[in-house]
């Protein structure tokens, strides 16, 4: 079998290296790492739902690296700093997702840096 691995997070002058792929695929399996709202190097102002729509926008576009897209979604992890952002989350995932209904974990989390939510998933696609 092999291993793919997409958005390699390349080292940053003056910052420490973060030693992930944005994406690894094996065997028809991609496992997407946790995606946060951020854009152009920072995080996305206004609240949840803008982070959360920069956040999903950041789990599609990791999809795409590897050819595969939101209906090849079959597992979904979510962490909130505040679980009163639950609704309003969940009517930002819904865009992304519609009426594909992955299998998914939502639980209250301090995220790694100042950010509201955080996403993960792994999808599958038949060879």
């Amino acid at each position: 079998m092999s291993i793919k691995r997409y958005g390699i997070v390349e080292p940053v002058p003056g910052k420490p290296r973060v030693p992930y792929a944005g994406a690894v695929e094996a065997g028809g399996w991609l496992y997407v790492s946790g995606q946060v709202g951020v854009e152009d190097g920072r995080v996305v102002a206004g609240g949840i739902v803008p982070e959360a729509h920069a956040t999903m926008r950041n789990v599609v576009s990791a999809l795409g690296m590897a050819g595969y897209a939101p209906k090849d979604v079959v597992r979904v992890g979510v962490w909130l700093a505040d679980p009163r952002d639950f609704g309003a989350f969940n009517e930002v995932y819904l865009q992304y997702l519609g009426e594909h209904l992955p299998a998914r974990a939502c639980v209250e989390a301090r995220v790694m840096i100042d950010c509201k939510v955080e996403v993960d998933c792994i999808a599958y696609k038949a060879d």
